[in-house]
Parts: structure tokens; sequence; C-alpha cells
């Protein structure tokens, strides 16, 4: 969930819908919405591509997932 919420997060910063972020990646929009909802775990190389659309490096991508995991608890805050 914490990965999605990232991805959310720069993807309106971009001022870029969902199905635009998807055409950017070579990925399909429900991909894309899977992944911000927590239900798909994207591949190292869909991170690559997912920062590259989104205008950061990974290592940003993948630094704000590890603050929202930590603000939230291991499980995104979902208790299970």
């Amino acid at each position: 969930m914490a990965l999605g919420e990232a991805v959310r997060e720069l993807r309106h910063a971009a001022g870029i819908s969902q199905e635009e972020l998807a055409f950017l990646c070579g990925m399909h929009r429900t991909y894309v919405g899977g992944i911000e909802r927590g239900e798909r775990n994207p591949s190292f190389r869909a991170l690559l591509r997912l920062a590259e659309a989104l205008g950061v490096q990974a290592s940003d991508l993948l630094g704000r997932y590890e603050d929202r995991r930590r603000a939230t608890g291991p499980r995104g805050g979902r208790g299970r």
C-alpha cells in the first residue's frame, strides 16, 4: 500500500492521470491502478519505468515508500 500511495502522490504532483502514466510506462492502466491500490507488486524493471515516467529517480520513489512504510508500520497500516 505504501508504494502505491507514493506512486499516486507523485502522479498527482505531476498532474497526470493513471492512463497517461500507464502510457508513458508502456503498462496497462489497470496494472498502474493495481499498483496504486496495493494489489500489485511491480517488478524492479516496472519500478524503474514508473520512476522515469514520473520524473524522479528510482531511489526517490523507493525512499517515499520507505518513509510511508515506517510511518504506518510494516503492513501499511492495514493491521493484517
